[in-house]
């Protein structure tokens, strides 16, 4: 049986890419806007005196292209994913916060529904 796609590991983004994919991968994996990544790997270049090229088409050569179900992903999926790979301890700690918020207003609705079902069947009662 196949494992599912890992959202915490690098793609490279064929689908938004103009070359192979890994400026578009960066961009995906980091959060950055994809122009800004495709700015900063022509800057290198120039300033490397084309020294990372072939680190770039290596890098192409050994990422896997992204799942489809990955690329599916809705943007806050994809923000709540970036977050995870930057931070994962603050994730979890978001999560934890989260689910706390709804424990809470859980007990709330049901101290409301047990308070309010008690006070109904004594009504009833009353008018029996």
């Amino acid at each position: 049986m196949a494992q599912p796609p890992s959202r915490t590991r690098f793609y490279r983004n064929k689908r938004d890419g103009k070359v192979n994919g890994i400026c578009a991968g960066i961009a995906d994996y980091t959060g950055v806007d994809v122009t800004l990544v495709r700015i900063g790997l022509v800057a290198a270049i120039v300033l490397g005196a084309g020294a990372l090229l072939p680190v770039y088409f290596i890098a192409g050569w050994i990422a896997q292209d992204q799942p489809g179900e990955i690329a599916r992903d809705s943007k806050d999926e994809q923000q709540f994913w970036q977050g995870v790979r930057a931070s994962p301890s603050q994730s979890a700690r978001d999560i934890r916060g989260r689910m706390r918020e709804i424990d809470r207003r859980l007990a709330d609705i049901e101290v409301y529904v047990t308070t309010e079902n008690r006070s109904l069947a004594r009504e009833i009662d009353q008018l029996r």
